[in-house]
């Protein structure tokens, strides 16, 4: 009987040690049911997301992340961490969010998810984008995220197309507000500012709703400064100077004329060309030929033509109740924003409208404006704060725009502000302006711009390339390659007018 109980008590150990060795052991990696204490804390906190728990998901993950720093589920996890912010909302719920997405870039900046990391931190800026007449902080750096995206991570195409996609309808918010800005300077009649304004914008955002708005405006700018230029009180300023001054003043005001107009021809043929389909063509045709009498109509090539028609295809229209609704809303309306095309990547350099009042405020003075005198510089608003008030100038002696006729007393204006304002003296309007006409109160007494008979040709045809489809890169084509004036007629996208929309007679 002593011999028997040691023998089964070996054979016991055997088949015990046999069982523990013929155990497999589960993979956490390999097997979702692990029971891998990081694993079951992993699995925790998700089921908490998944029923918007996200306070217990938050405590779940940030004890993960805690007490197994080498987990394979720590990576998972401050995603996780940061999608409950995400997920739950609010100001103080998204700033964090975009934090704990900007930790997680640093710390797995080669994982896949890092994109998508990047992408919803772009479209955090995306969700807090308010109207073009309000703070534009967020469409800033929305846009400036949005790149990153593009630019950082150009092989996850799903989240590159996303991120294309939502860069377009930003850049059409920021380009809305450089648009009212600029024709804010162009109502009050200080025709450079506009056009430094707009210029930046059409060289910038080539896919805005209101390009061919912008470019005619800035054509329209160029012919009212030459008007501005011969008006009879300007002149009569100038007979105070001796005949030699006169006599280099009426020189450089022509040749200053040629060049404006030729500037103007640009703007002009840019828009037949680069936006033949668009509404401001046929007037952009009509000012193009009273310019160059001698040149024949610049047309656009037909993949240019079927380009735009493309662009003016994808953008959408709201309806008449939606364009109601909207004026209650607080976010912009991204709804006429192209979807086709290529955003805009690269930072273009703006236009200072300092530059060019100078020369036109010593052609006017004579010669004898100083420098330090000439106002009106235009700078990025993507670089300065939102309370930033628009330039403006209360020098009346040496202004060479009519902006300058402005009291000094008076505030700086609203850059927001779109209402034209009424110069000193002048007599009271019956009515306010059309907000869509486009034609400046001047004077009565002011002659209305003429080109000058030397101005046959388009003056600087590389102005005129920049954002692609310029009136000298479209004549640079065959006669094949060239659109016809049927295919143009037949392209041409009609836009429906809704009761918030007037028709400007003339326009």
């Amino acid at each position: 009987m002593s011999l028997r109980t040691p023998v089964i008590a070996l054979g016991l150990t055997l088949a015990l040690t046999t069982a523990c060795t013929n155990k497999k052991v589960s993979n956490p990696l390999a097997k979702v049911d692990s029971k891998q204490p990081d694993k079951v804390l992993f699995d925790r906190g998700m089921d908490a997301m998944k029923h918007s728990r996200y306070d217990v998901a938050r405590i779940t993950m940030q004890t993960l992340i805690a007490t197994y720093p080498d987990s394979e589920f720590v990576a998972r996890a401050k995603l996780a961490l940061a999608d409950s912010w995400y997920a739950e909302g609010g100001t103080a719920g998204l700033a964090q969010a975009k934090q704990e997405y900007q930790d997680f870039q640093t710390f797995f900046p080669n994982m896949p998810e890092a994109a998508e990391a990047q992408l919803k931190i772009a479209n955090i800026d995306f969700g807090e984008m308010e109207k073009p007449d309000r703070d534009f902080t967020h469409a800033v750096q929305a846009e400036q995220e949005y790149r990153q995206v593009i630019q950082q991570y150009p092989d996850n195409q799903k989240v590159v197309a996303e991120a294309k996609l939502k860069l377009m309808q930003v850049q059409e918010v920021i380009a809305e507000r450089e648009f009212r800005v600029g024709r804010f300077y162009y109502l009050r009649g200080s025709y450079m500012a506009a056009v430094a304004r707009l210029q930046s914008l059409a060289d910038r955002y080539p896919l805005y709703s209101k390009a061919d708005d912008a470019l005619f405006l800035i054509g329209q700018s160029y012919e009212d400064q030459i008007s501005f230029m011969r008006r009879p009180d300007v002149e009569a300023k100038q007979k105070k100077l001796s005949e030699a001054q006169r006599k280099v003043v009426a020189v450089e005001r022509e040749r200053l004329s040629s060049e404006y107009a030729a500037k103007a021809s640009v703007a002009y043929g840019k828009i037949l060309t680069r936006y033949p389909v668009m509404q401001r063509a046929d007037e952009a045709k009509a000012r193009f030929v009273a310019l160059n009498h001698n040149k024949p109509v610049t047309r656009p090539t037909k993949a240019m033509l079927a380009q735009n028609k493309a662009e003016e295809a994808s953008r959408q229209e709201r309806s008449t109740m939606g364009n109601v609704m909207a004026a209650f809303g607080r976010h912009p309306d991204v709804a006429s924003a192209a979807r086709v095309g290529e955003p805009s990547l690269e930072e273009q350099d703006l236009i200072s409208a300092k530059a060019l009042l100078q020369e036109t405020n010593r052609v006017i003075a004579g010669g004898g404006a100083p420098d330090n005198k000439v106002v009106g510089v235009v700078k990025s608003d993507a670089g300065s704060t939102p309370s930033q008030p628009a330039p403006r100038s209360d020098d009346a002696e040496t202004q060479a725009t009519p902006q300058n006729a402005t009291p000094a007393a008076e505030q700086a204006p609203d850059p927001n502000d779109l209402t034209p304002l009424a110069k000193a003296g002048a007599a009271p309007q019956p009515s306010e302006p059309d907000p869509n006409e486009l034609t400046p109160n001047v004077p009565q007494d002011s002659k209305p711009a003429q080109a000058p008979a030397q101005v046959n040709e388009l003056a600087h045809p590389d102005e005129g390339a920049k954002g692609g489809g310029a009136a000298a890169s479209a004549s640079s084509g065959s006669d094949q390659d060239l659109a016809t004036d049927e295919q143009i007629a037949s392209s041409k996208h009609k836009k429906k007018k809704g009761i918030l929309q007037k028709v400007v007679p003339g326009k």
